[in-house]
């Protein structure tokens, strides 16, 4: 029977002691956010890091933090923003609500951008739009719901925002701090939810889980795909990131909207 290598022993230390399961990523992505928590620290070891996460619950809060807080932007990808566009034209003629959910929305600006779209468009009633953010880190919904981010060297708002026809409509801007305003923040609520733990949510209209699949291992890509699928309406929309696709044996149950922009309609 052979023994557990000292990497495993982390996984082990978290899966014990944090809330997240690793079991559930691939190995790639878990050790290159271990080994940047390890350089942090200074720790030479696998087996010198699982002392640490043993002892040290801040240093299980800023793991946690690097394992669920992923690269986000607003209006990341914004030729899918002009697909989402269209849907939200759309459903908002045909339904008296229209809900969204961004799932994970880490810092909240994939949400604050979906209800920012809808206060731009004319065509679109943000009278009818609700907006749900969810992530599993509490750190990252505390920050989503102030709505207040910083331009620095490798974040540009400013740029990030030139989507919208007058951006000073939806923030209010001090020199490098943008504050989302309240006339987009009251479109938008945020709650902890785990994708892997939590499981379904009542059905959305539109459900967006971008670049989350990626990261997740093979075995179990297909578990949490179900999990979104039962969390959309029988006509509801789906949008992945730019790298992922629907998985093979469900592609009959998605018509593409803009297979290219990853938008999918459950038929």
């Amino acid at each position: 029977m052979s023994s557990e290598t000292p990497f495993e022993g982390v996984l082990r230390q978290i899966d014990d002691t944090v809330p997240f399961e690793p079991g559930y990523y691939n190995e790639s992505y878990l050790d290159r956010r271990i080994t940047a928590r390890m350089r942090r620290r200074d720790t030479e070891s696998h087996a010198e890091y699982e002392r640490l996460l043993r002892d040290d619950e801040e240093e299980r809060q800023a793991l946690m933090d690097a394992l669920t807080i992923n690269v986000t932007e607003f209006f990341r990808n914004p030729e899918m923003w002009d697909v989402l566009r269209g849907v939200l034209r759309e459903k908002t003629e045909e339904k008296r609500r229209v809900r969204v959910w961004s799932a994970p929305s880490a810092d909240g600006r994939e949400a604050y951008s979906v209800a920012m779209l809808a206060c731009d468009d004319p065509e679109i009633d943000e009278s009818r739009v609700e907006v749900l953010g969810s992530d599993i880190s509490e750190e990252a919904l505390d920050n989503a719901r102030t709505g207040e981010y910083h331009t620095t060297r490798t974040t540009d708002i400013a740029a990030e925002l030139e989507p919208l026809s007058d951006p000073d409509r939806y923030v209010e801007r001090d020199g490098d701090t943008f504050r989302v305003r309240s006339a987009v923040r009251r479109l938008v609520d945020f709650e902890t939810h785990d994708l892997i733990r939590d499981g379904a949510r009542d059905p959305f209209d539109v459900v967006l889980c971008r670049n989350l699949l990626i990261y997740i291992d093979v075995d179990h890509k297909g578990s949490l795909f179900g999990t979104l699928e039962a969390s959309l309406s029988d006509d509801g929309v789906l949008v992945l990131g730019m790298t992922e696709s629907v998985p093979p044996d469900r592609t009959e149950r998605y018509e593409p909207i803009d297979k290219r922009r990853r938008v999918f309609e459950r038929v």
